[in-house]
């Protein structure tokens, strides 16, 4: 089922240069899967030519072939849905259903992406004078040095591949190491469309080592990254250098702010299942609940009993509802964070331990923590695990600065009824997505990204593809006719 994976490069599946790999793990077991090509100093360089020469080639592809290969790659992602959901659902062990459903929507990115392509549109500009002209146009930006993480392994680097490929840009991925199958079926799904050799390729290894070799060439002239903060920073001052483009979307601490006008226990609901989606671990998680004081016992009991209605295994497992953590130092990063805010005086009132019978796999059970104070590690570091913790507001003003205090700004959340406070709440959280009694924000056709630490730059929607392009400004002078 689970294949060793190689790199791929100039249309061609291939090893490391020098044999050299490195095994990916399942995260519910500790037992290998499989392995990855480890990538060579020689491979990245291959890749960088590879991708030169098919931007060449790409770049001018007219739009309307360049979309019905993009809409090939989509339609064969979506005929291997059930095959790409068990490789993510074996590498990350989400349930299988959030896998599939993962898949589709990487193929809306493919889908959305081929259509986008037929809309790149200029600009005439009246000029002053009646013999000149003047207009804008747009053209790709060139290689893509792109880099995603493991938690959707297939829908990340889709955003940056479809994206690239619709602008005419051609694109070198890096996916992460914990689970890059499901990348490398995306690749091979353009593959099998007929994208030219050298337009996408796929690199897999040490991940420090590729990106500071893919960044420091002067062929690669952008830059998008899906990952942490302090990830993106690196980035951000490798790119420097070369004043690459750069995308980033970086981590979050997701604020919901529950008011005193809604149903507290229907609220609760819709939260705490969202928060245990993927195991919590979702740039766009909820993870700061500040619930009115005269809405918390009901919110937080209602909460706590969903959480504790869970059923929590390996994700092949039939009603299976949240599957592991990635990691071993995602488990441990939660146990510290949990630790903390007990000792800080915060409420156990679901989970807070490894589950009984796991021993072995990266489990954690669905935790809701009450009454935790703001200087708790977890109201101020992203917890990216299977741990909500709640506590009270008061007023609007003061739940408004708590909420900003941090800085990240990727989404936010708000629960009213009243169209005043929801307005004045949207407008004022300083965030790139809101949901206003609504928590699935991701869909292919609306941009998705944030402000402050949590990034710059949108990966779909309208806005998306704008990232992949560069303005030229265009001015003619319009010579009178010789007589």
């Amino acid at each position: 089922m689970y294949r060793d994976l190689e790199l791929y490069i100039d249309g061609t599946w291939r090893g490391a240069s020098n044999g050299a790999t490195r095994a990916v793990t399942d995260p519910a077991t500790e037992d290998t899967l499989g392995s990855i090509a480890e990538a060579t100093e020689a491979d990245i360089d291959a890749a960088l030519t590879a991708a030169r020469a098919g931007f060449s080639v790409w770049r001018r592809v007219g739009t309307w072939e360049r979309a019905k290969l993009i809409r090939k790659a989509s339609d064969l992602i979506r005929e291997r849905a059930d095959e790409i959901a068990t490789l993510m659902s074996v590498e990350t062990g989400k349930p299988l259903a959030e896998a599939k459903g993962e898949v589709n929507a990487a193929a809306d990115q493919f889908e959305w992406y081929s259509e986008e392509t037929k809309r790149i549109y200029g600009q005439i500009i009246e000029s002053r004078t009646a013999d000149s002209r003047m207009a804008v146009i747009h053209q790709p930006v060139g290689v893509v040095a792109a880099f995603s993480a493991w938690n959707f392994p297939a829908l990340l680097p889709a955003r940056k591949i479809a994206a690239a490929l619709a602008a005419g840009c051609s694109i070198i991925i890096k996916p992460a190491g914990e689970a890059p199958a499901s990348c490398a079926a995306l690749v091979r799904a353009c593959h099998d469309a007929g994208v030219p050799s050298g337009v996408v390729n796929f690199l897999t290894g040490q991940s420090d080592m590729i990106a500071r070799r893919l960044i420091a060439s002067p062929i690669v002239r952008k830059v998008s990254l899906t990952g942490s903060v302090p990830v993106g920073k690196q980035i951000l001052h490798l790119a420097a250098d070369g004043v690459k483009k750069v995308s980033m979307e970086l981590g979050g601490h997701a604020p919901v702010v529950v008011f005193d006008d809604v149903d507290a226990e229907k609220a609760a609901e819709v939260c705490a299942n969202t928060k245990f989606r993927n195991c919590g671990q979702v740039c766009i998680s909820p993870t700061r609940f500040y619930v009115h004081e005269s809405k918390y016992e009901a919110f937080a009991r209602r909460f706590a009993e969903v959480a504790k209605s869970l059923k929590v295994g390996r994700g092949m497992e039939e009603g299976v509802q949240m599957g592991p953590l990635a990691n071993r130092r995602g488990l441990e990063t939660i146990q510290e964070l949990v630790a903390d805010a007990r000792q800080r005086g915060a409420e156990v009132l679901a989970g807070g331990n490894v589950p009984a019978e796991a021993n072995r796999g990266f489990f954690f059970e669905p935790t809701v923590l009450g009454h935790v104070p703001d200087d708790a590690r977890i109201m101020r570091e992203e917890p990216f695990g299977p741990v909500a913790p709640l506590t009270t507001f008061t007023s609007y003003d003061e739940v408004m600065e708590r909420a900003n205090a941090l800085p990240f700004g990727l989404a936010g959340y708000v629960f009213s009824n009243d169209l005043r406070t929801a307005t004045r709440a949207y407008e004022d959280l300083e965030v790139g997505m809101v949901g206003v009694n609504e928590m699935l924000l991701a869909t292919a056709e609306a941009p998705f990204g944030g402000v402050k630490e949590s990034g710059m730059g949108r990966e779909g929607g309208s806005f998306g593809i704008g990232d992949y392009l560069e303005t030229k400004y265009v001015k003619i002078k319009l010579e009178e006719r010789a007589r």
